[in-house]
């Protein structure tokens, strides 16, 4: 956690200094508001870290003001680096047009004037150099740098907050339905239409509760499921904090069982606690083991493995996909649950029909998605590695910023097709 507090108060401490150069420095005279706007990006630069090792040590209350700076500081920080192409065009033209200027401007040959006197002879003539320009020339006129920088510092800080706006809107509202059909070669045609509702990244934490949890299970209890799963990042905090949270769960409802895998936020929130919770709360947890699903005259291996994080012992033991999918029928089709969609380069070397993930949030703030694709070989909904499906999920709720642009808030319902 001190190391990632460390590259964060970096992180965070050079953006703040690009922000207050191009909303502060460019925008302001020296002065008393350039020393008040420094002072702002100073204290919102410490507030992030404080946020992320405050609200891990129980202090909720910095959750609200720390994380919507957050998700304002990145999308202020996006539109600023979009801007940096048309604002340096900008600048180009308009010292061209200035040297254009200084060029049509250039003074012309000295007027030679001959001075009469009172015998009708002329002095010498006499030279008289042309006036310098009385101002700078536009490409280096401070007021013109001036309101350039204060438009686009407006723009970006209007769209930053609009965007933003948007996001918290879309986290905080219901999650949406996604309904999708996924063929099996292997399924008995007898088990064609088995259905799983799969959700995943609910994130309890400092700004979701019980009613989060309360929404979910409600909405996946009218889906009427086979099967429900639950893959990973149930929580961001101990059972002491969350567990009345989280007893919604004890109401799902599903025919064949409900399932459930840790995630990596497992492994930060004291995961031995929370395996045992979530037993007591009534869903199997699949660790590193599979489970019959016998249903319509049918079998379908349903396998769990802990989280690719993982490392450890006993209930915090890393994935072992030999334990979870070796030595079975392999006449049968299996499905795997795995919290990380990076899972499917090992499963697909045991012939795992379909991996059920999250983690990813779909990107939860674009562009942010395009980062999250050089790690994970899915972001978000259908995808196929190495010869093995993968559906991915992008979450019931979101980690840090209550904002979701892009990704909206998601519960998957997971229906299995016969060839």
């Amino acid at each position: 956690m001190t190391a990632f507090v460390g590259f964060v108060v970096l992180v965070t401490g050079l953006v703040h200094l690009y922000l207050w150069k191009r909303l502060v420095r460019d925008t302001t005279m020296p002065g008393r508001w350039r020393r008040i706007g420094g002072f702002a990006a100073l204290l919102l630069a410490v507030l992030i870290p404080v946020t992320l090792a405050g609200t891990h040590a129980g202090a909720f209350w910095l959750a609200w003001p720390g994380y919507l700076w957050l998700a304002l500081m990145f999308y202020l920080l996006v539109v600023l680096l979009v801007l940096e192409v048309p604002m340096a065009v900008a600048k180009l033209v308009s010292r061209q047009r200035a040297r254009l200027a200084e060029s049509s401007t250039a003074a012309p040959e000295p007027a030679l004037v001959g001075v009469g006197d009172s015998a009708g002879t002329t002095e010498p003539p006499v030279e008289h150099p042309a006036e310098a320009p009385a101002t700078a020339p536009a490409g280096h006129d401070p007021s013109r740098r001036l309101l350039l920088a204060r438009g686009a510092a407006i723009f970006a800080g209007l769209t930053a907050a609009g965007v933003t706006g948007y996001g918290v809107r879309t986290a905080l509202g219901p999650p949406q339905l996604d309904r999708v059909r996924i063929p099996l070669a292997r399924l008995p045609r007898s088990m064609d239409g088995l259905r799983i509702a799969t959700v995943s990244d609910i994130h309890l934490g400092p700004l979701r509760g019980r009613s989060h949890t309360e929404r979910i299970v409600a909405m996946i209890n009218r889906l009427d499921a086979d099967v429900v799963a639950v893959v990973g990042d149930l929580v961001d905090g101990t059972v002491a904090e969350l567990g009345e949270a989280a007893e919604p769960l004890r109401g799902l409802r599903s025919r064949y069982g409900s399932f459930f895998v840790t995630g990596n936020h497992e492994y930060y929130s004291g995961v031995e606690e929370w395996v045992r919770e979530v037993d007591r709360l009534g869903l199997r947890v699949l660790q590193n083991e599979r489970q019959e699903i016998l249903a319509r005259g049918g079998v379908l291996d349903l396998a769990g493995v802990n989280d690719v994080s993982a490392a450890g012992t006993g209930l915090a033991a890393p994935a072992d996909y030999a334990a979870a999918l070796g030595d079975r029928d392999p006449s049968r089709p299996v499905v795997l649950l795995a919290h990380q969609p990076v899972a499917v380069h090992e499963a697909a070397k045991f012939g795992v029909d379909l991996q059920l993930s999250g983690h990813t949030h779909g990107g939860q703030m674009a562009p942010f998605n395009l980062l999250v694709g050089l790690q994970q070989p899915v972001v978000s909904g259908f995808g196929e590695v190495d010869g093995t499906k993968v559906y991915v999920t992008n979450g019931a709720g979101f980690w840090g910023p209550p904002v979701r642009v892009g990704a909206p808030p998601q519960v998957t319902l997971v229906e299995l097709r016969a060839p």
